[in-house]
């Protein structure tokens, strides 16, 4: 079995068909993509994977187009004014990564009231009009905590790695570690510092705090930060801890040269940047007359010990870990969850 095909078992996502839904329904439907931001591996890779797979959708006929388009800053004025935008211009559709879960609501509601069709992901609304996918981060950052007490039953301190400041799965993930902590309390957060799931960010954070931290046996992160604090603690002179991973390709790389040089064993896991094409779909499955609950959640992807190098073996260069979703896929996810 390929990479692929694992992860997308790994994703429990099982080819279904809906009947009653023709996809020419849909040839002249617009969708465009709201992204907030595009400054690490992460978001790069969404962007790249929506194209691959919007830009197919509309050659072959599915919409009439798909357009991305990205704010400049992570800003949520910015973003609600890009989403005005998008209304004006009689978009069908809009599918949402949002810099905030509540900033956005008015912009949201009055895209809903266009008759718009907005289906958020990843950092999603709370806007009742409009759907949501996310994989569960809070569960994503206890597992962290319970993976490092397996691996240290007697405990130690920690340090937190966070994300993009005031974002959903910032403050999903960060509850998840918290919630990990209280379960196993031999563990103390003893520094945190916002990485923005980018290396170098990460690296100057970590390097920033580390003078005054005591020994720490584990970093808990969000993803993308991984590699930044390892090279950050590696500069202090000081011992590498269990870092757990987010499934970024220079993460996943220097996690295998270290197994390799000294057996160094950690966890990665992270959510697809493809989750972008699966919005998609949903979006083009809300258009075409499905039945779609508000709210669908997909399992994160992991990457252990036993799956590194063949996780690593299919991730390009300066990217991440990935799955691409089709209509299938979505068809797969609806069903799961009606």
């Amino acid at each position: 079995m390929n990479t692929k095909a694992k992860l997308l078992g790994a994703a429990a996502l099982f080819a279904v068909v809906i009947p009653g839904h023709s996809i020419a329904d849909t040839a002249d439907k617009r969708i465009a993509l709201s992204n907030n931001y595009a400054g690490n591996s992460w978001r790069q890779a969404m962007l790249s994977s929506w194209a691959k797979v919007a830009d197919k959708a509309v050659e072959d006929g599915v919409v009439a187009e798909a357009d991305a388009f990205t704010t400049s800053e992570n800003q949520a004025t910015e973003q609600a004014a890009q989403i005005q935008n998008m209304i004006l211009q009689g978009y069908d559709a809009i599918v949402l990564n949002a810099a905030s879960p509540t900033a956005l609501n008015g912009a949201v509601k009055e895209a809903c009231d266009a008759g718009i069709t907005v289906v958020s992901f990843d950092g999603i609304v709370t806007e009742p009009c409009a759907w949501r996918i996310a994989v569960d981060f809070k569960e994503m950052g206890r597992q962290q905590v319970e993976y490092l007490a397996s691996r240290l039953p007697d405990g130690g301190n920690l340090l937190e790695i966070r994300g993009l400041a005031g974002v959903f799965v910032d403050d999903e993930i960060h509850a998840g570690i918290e919630q990990g902590v209280s379960e196993f309390p031999k563990f103390e957060i003893v520094g945190s510092v916002h990485g923005d799931w980018a290396q170098d960010v990460a690296q100057k954070a970590v390097a920033g705090i580390l003078p005054s931290l005591p020994e720490i046996v584990g970093v808990v992160t969000q993803g993308g930060d991984g590699y930044g604090a390892a090279q950050a603690i590696k500069a202090a002179n000081r011992d590498i801890p269990i870092i757990v991973m987010g499934n970024r390709q220079d993460e996943m790389k220097w996690w295998a040269e270290a197994r390799d040089a000294n057996g160094y064993e950690t966890l990665s896991l992270s959510i697809a940047p493809g989750v972008g094409t699966l919005a998609f779909w949903v979006a083009q499955q809300i258009l075409d007359g499905a039945d779609v609950p508000k709210d669908l959640t997909v399992p994160f992807l992991k990457v252990t010990q036993d799956t590194l190098d063949e996780t690593l073996a299919a991730t390009p260069e300066g990217s991440v870990a990935n799955v691409e979703y089709s209509l299938d896929d979505a068809k797969a996810v609806i069903a799961d969850a009606n």
